[in-house]
């Protein structure tokens, strides 16, 4: 079955490390993809020394990697530089940390269906993520959907990569819940290509990141999903706070949701 993942926080470190305890639980960390603290050195290597203290850091933990305003696939030499340049700072933590994996986002423009656009992106994302996956041998990458409006970008990202065996997609349910298609459609398109998933619930408008079970994501189809998969993704609760995460954990039990 499929690993289950929590994000920790240092403020309430005591209480997440009981819980991965208890659970068997992996940390996925959410501290790195915040480009105040990637260029704040002194308190980024803080922060890296005192996770590294814990004994759950190396232990098949992931990381999130920078997003915002990331572009590896810009034809602006500038833009690559410095999306380039958070990419590899990330790749850089978790060989450090000895992490499993990272996650960025696909991070392309919704609604620009200009058909260069579109196989530009697929070709220059391609490229990339093979130099990356060839530069840092340690390390798995999980491209995740952002607020991309239908699967079929992810999809012919997926497919190009499906010879790199350190790559998959990161199907964030809650993103594919307003992405304006089905969530089915997600479903379908990457049950062949998913290695990592993010739960939490939303009233199908705004990405809330509310308690799995409280929201109008229907866990039923999403475990039945999960459940018919040929590979068993490790699955992340991605939501706000420790109580949040406590309550998600208890539906999921309740409701035998996977991968529980």
């Amino acid at each position: 079955m499929g690993k289950l993942y929590c994000i920790p926080s240092l403020d309430d470190i005591n209480n997440y490390l009981g819980f991965a305890e208890k659970y068997n639980v992996g940390f996925e960390y959410n501290d790195f993809f915040i480009t105040k603290l990637l260029d704040d050195g002194f308190t980024l290597n803080k922060v890296i020394k005192r996770y590294m203290s814990l004994r759950k850091c190396g232990t098949g933990d992931t990381m999130h990697g920078a997003f915002l305003d990331i572009c590896v696939n810009s034809a602006d030499p500038k833009i690559f530089e410095a999306s380039d340049y958070r990419v590899r700072q990330c790749m850089d933590i978790a060989v450090k940390m000895g992490l499993k994996a990272v996650i960025f986002h696909t991070n392309y423009i919704v609604n620009f269906r200009l058909r260069s656009y579109l196989d530009s992106w697929i070709d220059r994302n391609e490229e990339y993520w093979k130099q990356i996956l060839k530069d840092y041998k340690e390390v798995q990458v999980y491209i995740e959907n952002m607020f991309d409006d239908a699967p079929y970008m992810l999809k012919a990202l997926a497919e190009r990569m499906a010879d790199e065996p350190r790559f998959g997609v990161c199907l964030d349910i809650a993103h594919a819940r307003i992405s304006g298609s089905p969530v089915e459609d997600w479903y379908k398109e990457m049950a062949s290509y998913v290695r990592h998933i993010h739960i939490n619930d939303n009233d199908g408008i705004e990405d809330l990141h509310s308690p799995v079970g409280s929201g109008v994501i229907e866990w039923d189809k999403f475990n039945k999903w999960c459940r018919g998969l040929k590979e068993e993704p490790s699955v992340l609760v991605e939501v706000r706070g420790y109580g949040h995460l406590k309550k998600s954990v208890q539906y999921m039990q309740e409701n035998k949701i996977y991968p529980f």
